[in-house]
């Protein structure tokens, strides 16, 4: 029986929602289908650089999976080139109609019944019918044991004792998603599952959607009451906030109702809920019973009155205490999305010495990463850094290196001991754990947490003012970093821009000296910063 490329309508057309609608704000998807559009926001470049980095990921996998499966045995198709989606998802029932095995770029018919629309990166023809694998820019598997997991040429599904399943809440509802329309047209595999190609292109993990199927059919029913203006909903800020083209709406709304979720995040504003507590002031006030696993409000409390009372920063302790030594390394680290760390950047201070200026001294490679000569820069880096170290410990001084959360540098520092291991100057695994767990090592952000609160964040970007310090580069940031270094090493077929390795390079001192001055601010200067206990308690509290 040939499978049709439409499916009728009933008398009343449900809104159509694609696996993008079945995550994320609940407000967003009300707002989408019950007003007129407002004008997009356009992405910040993160978002921008993730998006091109996903497109550039999936024309990959589809170059090798083409390669693979072309012959005329496998009846290769790529239906992604329609112009249409309508097109398309003609293309893609011709296609399956006429035996192809192998589909890249699937556009599935409208289901106007159930209220679906969707398209996967492939699908792959079974015996019984068709299942539907999607190509992801994160990593799907980690090493371990216990996946099920099947070669890229073929789809034999087994298990892996080399890897295991990384979650993800967001591929395995778009699987679901996926099979459902299968279903609909007559096409799907008579078993429920699906696949997902990861970053690692060298096997796809195989979902067993059964009880996937059961979550997804509560969250289309929930989805669809919301689209159609049954379930009612209201904003809360959330992350995916800031790049909403709701935001100009839901923000002075929550603002006027001191919503609680201008000072907390989602998961708390939950919680906050189940006792009543909805607002900033409500909050501020509150001395009733804890929300279930919660074992103390102080932060939170403490941010709704710094919010009350226009306080952008407070401070937790009286005394403000940081680590300090007599050779001092402010460290920070650039790197381009996962393809490796361009750039150490270090400031040198030598208390001892009055004579010895304080130096940035830059380690950095400019061919377009990733490239072996990232070894060169990261060993030159280390070798210096641990000279410095051993050099002041040698003179009877004390010694610390500091970054600005370590969680990036211990990242690189650790992943590029093992990408390059072998190779001169590089440190083995074990010595560079040596160093991050030892007192050597300075996390000024966590310094930041156990004696600071702000309303605003811990960004370097937010506290750093308070010590007086501001950027050159108006623009200063890690998303604008991506940018600047795509035209620094001329990854987009142009001319080398040196102005924008300049600028990189003074961006990254300017962050190194930030942290410098931060932390010499924490050390003496940070106690005109209101303290929290001394901030007005509401008159009004709630829960008593």
């Amino acid at each position: 029986m040939a499978i049709r490329s439409s499916v009728p309508s009933g008398p009343k057309r449900p809104p159509l929602l694609s696996p993008r609608d079945l995550s994320g704000c609940e407000h967003r998807l009300a707002r989408d289908s019950l007003y007129p559009k407002v004008a997009p926001v356009p992405d910040d470049p993160s978002v921008a650089l993730r998006k091109e980095a996903a497109n550039d990921h999936r024309e990959r996998v589809r170059d090798m999976l083409h390669g693979l499966h072309s012959d005329e045995l496998n009846r290769w198709a790529d239906v992604s080139q329609g112009r249409t989606t309508r097109a398309r998802a003609k293309a893609t029932v011709s296609a399956m109609n006429a035996g192809a095995k192998w589909i890249w770029g699937a556009t599935l018919p409208d289901d106007p019944e159930a209220g679906r629309r969707g398209w996967a990166e492939l699908l792959i023809k079974l015996d019984s019918g068709f299942v539907p694998v999607i190509v992801v820019n994160h990593k799907s598997f980690d090493p371990g044991s216990g996946a099920v997991t099947s070669p890229v040429w073929t789809w034999q599904p087994s298990l892996d004792e080399t890897r295991k399943v990384r979650s993800n809440a967001r591929d395995t509802t778009r699987l679901a998603h996926l099979y459902r329309m299968l279903q609909t047209l007559g096409a799907a595999a008579a078993t429920p599952a699906g696949g997902v190609i990861g970053l690692d292109p060298t096997a796809m993990v195989v979902h067993d959607l059964t009880d996937a199927l059961v979550r997804y059919d509560d969250l289309l029913t929930r989805r669809l009451g919301i689209a159609r203006g049954r379930v009612p909903t209201a904003p809360s800020r959330i992350g995916e906030c800031r790049g909403c083209s709701w935001w100009s709406a839901c923000g002075p709304e929550l603002e006027q109702a001191h919503d609680v979720s201008l000072v907390v995040n989602g998961n708390l504003t939950q919680m906050l809920a189940t006792v009543g507590v909805r607002t900033i002031d409500e909050l501020a006030g509150y001395d009733g019973p804890l929300p279930e696993g919660l074992s103390n409000l102080d932060d939170p409390i403490l941010l709704a009155r710094a919010y009350l009372a226009n306080v952008k920063l407070i401070r937790r302790v009286r005394d403000v205490e940081v680590a300090r030594a007599d050779v001092e390394v402010d460290i920070d680290m650039e790197s381009y999305q996962d393809d490796g760390a361009y750039l150490w950047g270090t400031l040198l201070t030598d208390n001892t010495d009055p004579q010895r200026p304080v130096r940035y001294i830059p380690f950095v490679t400019w061919t377009p990463l990733p490239t072996e000569d990232e070894a060169r820069s990261f060993a030159e880096f280390w070798g210096w850094l641990m000279s410095e170290k051993n050099s002041a410990i040698a003179d009877g001084k004390t010694f610390a290196a500091y970054c600005y959360s370590q969680q990036a540098e211990n990242r690189w520092l650790l992943g590029s001991a093992d990408r390059f291991a072998g190779y001169p100057g590089i440190p083995t695994g074990d010595e560079v754990n040596e160093f991050i767990n030892s007192g050597h090592w300075v996390d000024i952000y966590e310094a930041v947490s156990r004696n600071f609160l702000s309303p605003e964040g811990k960004g370097l970007k937010k506290v750093a003012p308070h010590a007086g310090f501001g950027w050159r580069d108006d623009e200063a940031g890690g998303e604008a970093s991506m940018q600047w270094y795509r035209r620094a090493v001329g990854l987009d077929g142009d001319d080398i821009d040196h102005t924008q390795r300049v600028r990189l390079l003074e961006y990254n001192e300017d962050d190194v000296r930030a942290t410098k001055a931060l932390r010499e601010w924490m050390d003496g200067g940070a106690q005109h910063i209101p303290l929290g206990s001394d901030l007005p308690v509401p008159l009004h509290q709630t829960g008593s």
